[in-house]
């Protein structure tokens, strides 16, 4: 186990997403030598596909909440130090119901985020509309969580990457995890080796076969519509417009099996709308499809009519990697030493990545972390019936996946 930073304390990272990247950051910041590895460029998965949205008020009630309100308070405490000046924003996530049946959920939602210390209003109809422009007043109820935030991926990876001063590797997927006597020694891509004192594999999807989470590890497409701007980089209104129907998805992944499309409509600083979205277990394509834009459009168009003067210039979609228990795996290996993984963030990843970067980070050095995230441990897995399929020998051998 590694005990400190130094100069002569070699991490190599899989993955430059916002939690490799900002691992990158904290590791440099404690005298490591880094280099980052990527398969394709950075920010060039979930992170560069995602919506931005820093938001307690999204996250599932529990662990997830929790955490998302420690991660949403480090963004603060990043941008007033200067980091990520100018990349982060503090803005309102509005929640809204259409009807009774959400207008339960959003109640429900709302006292679990009371409960779990976060600053929530109730709006009528009239408060709702000054809030929101042109929103609809068809609307049953809705909620306002004040303090959540808003950053993009791809900016805080390359603020990241740029402030650490880490090497950086394109084009260089990792093929296994070289190991020597059960320790982690770094890896093997076709560019050649890359040895180190330690490993943090933070690849999404592509963490499954080097660390072995082939049947805990599941895609989840999502899928992305950006309008044109009514105006030049002024925000339609002051923050993301969510259904209760994606607090339901969020809440109970049932929902979202049994129907993938749960609407937010968030108002870019560029005067453009992005608005998703989908929720499609197994599917890790990145094609759009008919059936599932035209029904996001019309649902937000039924929420938000002014869309209607708006054009779709662009679709697209992402692939979030999800676990099969709903929370990240952020932790050491159970069976690699110097083996340390960061994987699983669903959609929460852009919310929770600096602070989980920083928490990896501080786990890679074989440091205590000053948040419990034991809940979060690969660990957890290694009692269930999944162990040999999770992590095999091979892995542990070093062998070619």
């Amino acid at each position: 186990m590694i005990v400190s930073g130094g100069a002569s304390t070699h991490i190599v990272i899989v993955g430059a997403g916002i939690v490799g990247a900002s691992a990158a950051y904290f590791l440099r910041q404690a005298g490591c030598d880094v280099t980052v590895l990527d398969a394709a460029t950075p920010a060039a998965g979930a992170s560069g596909a995602s919506d931005g949205l820093v938001s307690v008020g999204s996250k599932k009630p529990g662990f997830l909440m929790n955490i998302a309100r420690h991660a949403r308070d480090f963004y603060i405490e990043l941008e007033s130090q200067g980091l990520l000046r100018g990349l982060f924003q503090q803005r309102p996530t509005f929640l809204f119901a259409r009807n009774e049946a959400e207008a339960e959920i959003m109640a429900l939602h709302g006292r679990d985020l009371q409960h779990a210390g976060v600053r929530v209003e109730s709006l009528d109809g009239a408060g709702f509309a000054r809030a929101v422009p042109g929103v609809s007043h068809a609307m049953v109820a809705a909620l306002a969580v004040p303090d959540d935030g808003h950053a993009l991926g791809y900016q805080i990876v390359d603020r990241m990457l740029k402030q650490s001063g880490a090497r950086v590797v394109r084009q260089a997927p990792v093929r296994r995890i070289k190991a020597e006597r059960g320790r982690a020694l770094g890896v093997a891509t076709d560019a050649g080796d890359y040895d180190g004192d330690a490993v943090l594999i933070a690849a999404g999807l592509g963490s499954t076969a080097l660390a072995g989470l082939g049947d805990i590890l599941i895609p989840r497409k999502g899928q992305i519509i950006i309008t044109d701007r009514a105006s030049d980089n002024v925000a339609a209104f002051a923050g993301p417009l969510m259904s209760a129907a994606y607090l339901a998805a969020k809440r109970n992944a049932d929902a979202s099996r049994r129907d993938p499309v749960s609407l937010v409509i968030d108002p870019l600083n560029t005067g453009q709308l992005l608005i998703g979205g989908t929720r499609e277990d197994g599917l890790a394509d990145r094609e759009t499809t008919v059936n599932h834009v035209s029904r996001i459009l019309r649902e937000a168009l039924a929420v938000y009519p002014p869309l209607e003067r708006r054009r779709v210039i662009r679709t697209f979609s992402g692939v979030r990697t999800a676990s099969v228990d709903g929370l990240p795996i952020v932790g050491r290996h159970p069976t690699i030493e110097g083996l340390t993984i960061a994987t699983g963030f669903e959609g929460d990843g852009i919310c929770l990545g600096p602070l989980m970067g920083r928490l990896a980070a501080e786990i890679a050095l074989g440091r205590g972390c000053d948040l419990d995230i034991d809940a979060l441990s690969p660990g957890r897995f290694a009692t269930t019936s999944t162990i040999s399929a999770a992590f095999p020998a091979s892995a542990a051998a070093g062998a070619r996946p």
